[in-house]
């Protein structure tokens, strides 16, 4: 009986490319590993617009259309004025059944035409708000109104886009294996990153506002593409409704749930705090290049992609070592080891003007932001209550989002008030030495996470 048992359950090897994938073992029969990447693809969407807000365009608007830092670093923070509301997508699309019973594909589909067209829209008005206050028939406010407008758009549209999506993809998978389907949708969402800033740096290694309008607006259209192919069939015509219980939970009772007890809210603390001492020189790492470096916008463009590459060999080593069951708490904290020596190469590049050491500096933050978002996205899911998944992926989400987008603004700004009254090197500096406290900060606010008592089912099994 045993051995008919064991040949019963035998899933033949994948070929050793996909075995070399994170997360690939999470595929199977009934959902195998080429509908898993398929969906995977708007991610690949959200990647590219990240690479567009975070990289390619604040370099742009820095250094060649002349946008002060902390106007740049205000706007790109713009798109994070809806992520608090992640974690209310996540609650409605767990319990929305639409007319054809669709639950998520509704919300993906609106938040991709959103994100359409805050994209389309975007070139033309950053050309404006370059141009605008220069000439007496463009005020600068119009200029501002536009580019805002345009950031709200793209923010707006990948958060909705994303939240739902990560929760379809939790859907699709069995409840053990959740946590590795999203894993691998993040790195999805990395490996989208770096294609996409090795190609706008390589469209953009000569800037004009041609070339900024094409690679925008054609990356508008690559977004409706491969969303559009990530959702098809994927969610069944004639799903049933929630359970009555949970459809009279509103918003209020289900959120008390979710953060019941004193850790869920250090949680989601020390996933804040975490992240802005990641993201603070998110606005920051192309205009320096530029400015104190001297890179140009394609050299520049690529550390995006390094950035992305050491995130995504982050995120593989981390899922390696949680997959034997390893404290994902523990797992973030590791991250924030390899963050603080990597802001110091930072700040040594600036001192003596190497390259190398910016390079690895900006390799080395990619990893360790790439860990600790694996150990705080591995202990949500586990800890997330039943039927809550959309609720604590947006929560998740939506405490990140919003860290990242408070820390963008105030490194942009702060920058600009230090080199105001120092130089451009020491605004640059000041904004790298604060983020190695913040990761300090972090740690200390992690430590009693560590093996709590009150979650033992976390650490039992696999928890990649």
């Amino acid at each position: 009986m045993r051995t008919l048992t064991q040949d019963a359950s035998f899933k033949p090897q994948p070929p050793w490319w996909v075995r070399l994938l994170p997360f690939a073992d999470v595929a199977s029969d009934d959902l195998p590993l080429g509908r898993l990447m398929r969906l995977a693809l708007f991610q690949v969407s959200v990647g590219m617009a990240l690479v567009l807000l975070i990289g390619t365009l604040n370099r742009v608007m820095i250094v060649e259309l002349k946008v002060p830092a902390s106007l740049v670093g205000v706007m790109v923070a713009m798109p994070l004025v809806f992520a608090p509301f992640r974690a209310l997508i996540g609650f409605r699309s767990d319990r929305h059944v639409s007319a054809i019973g669709w639950r998520r594909v509704p919300y993906i589909w609106m938040g991709s035409l959103v994100q359409f067209g805050g994209l389309a829209i975007m070139p033309f008005a950053l050309l404006v708000l370059a141009g605008a206050g220069q000439s007496a028939s463009v005020p600068a406010w119009v200029g501002q109104l536009a580019a805002g407008l345009a950031f709200l758009l793209v923010g707006a549209g990948l958060h909705t886009t994303q939240t739902a999506g990560l929760a379809l993809a939790t859907d699709l998978a069995p409840v053990e294996d959740q946590p590795k389907v999203v894993g691998l949708m993040y790195v999805m969402l990395l490996a989208g990153m770096v294609v996409s800033a090795l190609l706008f740096g390589y469209w953009l290694r000569e800037f004009s506002p041609g070339a900024l309008i094409e690679v925008i607006q054609g990356a508008a259209v690559f977004t409706m593409v491969l969303n559009g192919i990530a959702v098809w069939k994927q969610e069944t015509i004639g799903a049933s409704r929630p359970a009555p219980a949970q459809a009279e939970q509103d918003f209020a009772q289900a959120w008390r749930r979710f953060t019941e007890g004193d850790l869920a809210k250090r949680r989601l603390v020390a996933v804040g705090l975490g992240t802005m001492a990641f993201t603070m020189e998110d606005v920051l790492l192309e205009p320096f290049g530029g400015e104190i470096l001297g890179l140009s916008v394609g050299m520049t463009t690529a550390l995006t992609a390094t950035l992305a590459v050491g995130g995504l060999a982050g995120f593989a080593w981390a899922s390696r070592i949680l997959s034997r069951g390893f404290d994902p708490f523990r797992m973030a904290i590791w991250g924030t080891y390899i963050g603080i020596p990597a802001f110091l190469l930072l700040i040594g590049s600036a001192l003596s003007g190497a390259t190398w050491m910016f390079v690895v500096g900006t390799l080395l933050i990619g990893f360790g932001a790439g860990i600790f978002g694996h150990g705080t996205l591995t202990a949500t899911m586990n800890l997330a209550p039943k039927e809550q998944a959309g609720l604590a992926l947006g929560a998740w989400g939506a405490v990140q989002a919003t860290a990242a987008g408070v820390a963008v603004a105030w490194g942009g700004i702060m920058r600009d008030l230090v080199a105001h009254v120092s130089n451009s090197v020491t605004g640059y500096l000041s904004v790298y030495a604060l983020e190695v406290v913040l990761l300090l900060v972090t740690m200390v606010a992690m430590f009693p996470l560590l093996r709590s008592p009150s979650h033992p089912a976390l650490f039992q099994g696999e928890s990649a």
